[in-house]
């Protein structure tokens, strides 16, 4: 099965409920887990997204001289 890639917005979008859930005391201990996990998915995806765009950005600059 392939990986579905989600925008850079939209990841960003779910951590932020994810963490407004843990805020308010929406997660109960059995889904804490998983919310976690899927929480550190997802920041590894904005970090390599990020990491890709910068280097990219470099890579254009340097060709621009």
């Amino acid at each position: 099965m392939a990986k579905q890639e989600i925008k850079y917005e939209e990841a960003v979008a779910q951590l932020e409920a994810i963490v407004r859930r843990m805020e308010t005391g929406e997660l109960n201990l059995d889904s804490l887990a998983d919310e976690l996990k899927k929480a550190q998915k997802l920041i590894k995806m904005c970090k390599d997204k990020l990491t890709k765009t910068d280097e990219e950005i470099k890579k254009m600059l340097e060709e621009e001289g």
